[in-house]
């Protein structure tokens, strides 16, 4: 293995793990969540007053999230156009797919060098996010 990245510009991980590892002119970037990275809060979630998730802005977490990717990208010595394959999970795929898919047309809006992308409803994630990326980028030499 080679090439761990850890990105401080980018929110800490939830667990023991790197935030992108470089392997060869690959770069595997972990499971990137919406969170703010300065104060660790997830951009558009309202809380009741004992901390339960109410509601949340998908848009808000989209550009978030796409945000906090960019910043490991960097970390890396990567560029956003480098990305090449991202995996979504979106914990509500009926209410919050058409946002996030209209927030991914903004971000990249040729669909020539768009990178490959497959979205996957799911029930939960660590945190109460409710988008996460999963991408790999190829690094130029």
């Amino acid at each position: 293995m080679s090439g761990a990245v850890h990105a401080s510009a980018a929110p800490k991980a939830v667990g023991r793990y790197p935030h992108a590892r470089r392997v060869g002119d690959l770069l595997f970037l972990s499971g990137i969540g919406p969170r703010d990275p300065a104060t660790n809060g997830v951009p558009g979630n309202v809380l009741d007053a004992d901390g339960r998730l109410v509601t949340y802005d998908i848009v808000a977490q989209c550009h978030s999230v796409f945000a906090n990717v960019r910043s490991v990208l960097e970390a890396s010595g990567a560029r956003w156009e480098d990305l090449v394959d991202v995996t979504v999970y979106l914990t509500d795929m009926a209410r919050d797919f058409p946002a996030y898919n209209a927030v991914w047309a903004e971000c990249f809006p040729d669909v020539d060098t768009a990178p490959c992308r497959t979205t996957l409803g799911i029930t939960a994630l660590p945190t109460p996010i409710a988008i996460e990326l999963k991408c790999v980028a190829a690094l130029r030499r």
